[in-house]
């Protein structure tokens, strides 16, 4: 697996941007400015502090949340920042949108918060359950519950997606039982696997094919889903997992994040377009310009 997918180490290539943005130019990139006029205050006024009405700054020490992000500065590998002093706070059963166009450094972000080696993170701290995760390598952080739905997820020819869930899910168990391993038994593994896919609507014969080798967007975002629901992540970051996506498979999507999200987790929907968040009703907003989070 390692080999057949180490293309993944590499940040995206201008080509494959200018692809990926082809999909989306259905989509109106003024919903980014209406949503953040519109949505975003009146939203972050409708939620409810689960700490008995006290405020506290996103990031400071305190009653601390699941995830915390603290004056987090990102470059890229010629040492261009991209990532600005982001100070942000995630806790199980609450959903946060990060809102903001195209070039703002959101999925920067997200590479960074799962430790892509393609970012270099040069001042501040991500802590999980206060440790930090700096040190971490992306499996690490993946042990310890934090999980990456990508915008555009990449195939691996040669491993079904049966295959690659069930690696990881070992792999998983592995971690948590101190290196030793505690392989899911099939049974147990085949009723959880069709029985996420029935709910989330991805049909079976995906289960046995290449992982994202040929699907259709739709397809991918799904298996992205998917590879949450079984997973089961503490903390789970959707980079536009909107893009690309019709009315139809982004209704599917949604309900999969709004059935998933509950007290053991919450989610950190990064997206540029206002129509996700018509599914996924988010509990804090946050507007996301120049590498930086302007409003919440």
């Amino acid at each position: 697996l390692p080999q057949l997918a180490a293309h993944l180490r590499e940040p995206l290539r201008p080509e494959d941007e200018e692809q990926h943005e082809e999909q989306d130019q259905e989509l109106p990139d003024a919903d980014s400015e209406w949503h953040a006029e519109s949505v975003a205050v009146p939203c972050a006024d409708r939620a409810r502090p689960r700490d008995g009405g006290r405020k506290r700054p996103a990031g400071t020490i305190g009653e601390m949340a699941l995830l915390e992000i603290t004056n987090l500065h990102v470059a890229l590998e010629d040492g261009t920042e991209i990532v600005k002093g982001v100070d942000l706070a995630v806790d199980t059963d609450s959903k946060h949108a990060i809102m903001g166009p195209n070039g703002s450094g959101k999925s920067t972000l997200a590479y960074a918060l799962m430790g892509h080696p393609a970012y270099e993170i040069t001042e501040g701290d991500i802590r999980l359950d206060g440790e930090s995760l700096l040190e971490l390598g992306a499996d690490e952080r993946a042990q310890r519950g934090l999980f990456l739905a990508f915008q555009y997820p990449h195939a691996i020819p040669g491993v079904t997606v049966t295959s690659f869930l069930r690696s990881a899910i070992n792999a998983k168990r592995k971690a948590s039982n101190g290196g030793e391993d505690d392989p899911v038994p099939v049974k147990e593994f085949r009723t959880e696997l069709l029985a996420a896919m029935e709910r989330l609507k991805v049909p079976r014969e995906l289960a046995q094919r290449y992982l994202n080798d040929g699907f259709s967007g739709g397809e991918k975002k799904r298996v992205e889903i998917l590879q949450m629901a079984m997973l089961s992540p503490r903390i789970a970051i959707l980079d536009e997992t909107d893009s690309g996506l019709d009315i139809d498979a982004l209704r599917i999507v949604a309900e999969g994040v709004n059935a998933l999200v509950g007290p053991e987790m919450g989610a950190l929907v990064i997206t540029h377009y206002q129509r996700i968040l018509n599914y996924v009703t988010p509990d804090h907003v946050h507007v996301f310009v120049g590498g930086r989070v302007v409003a919440s």
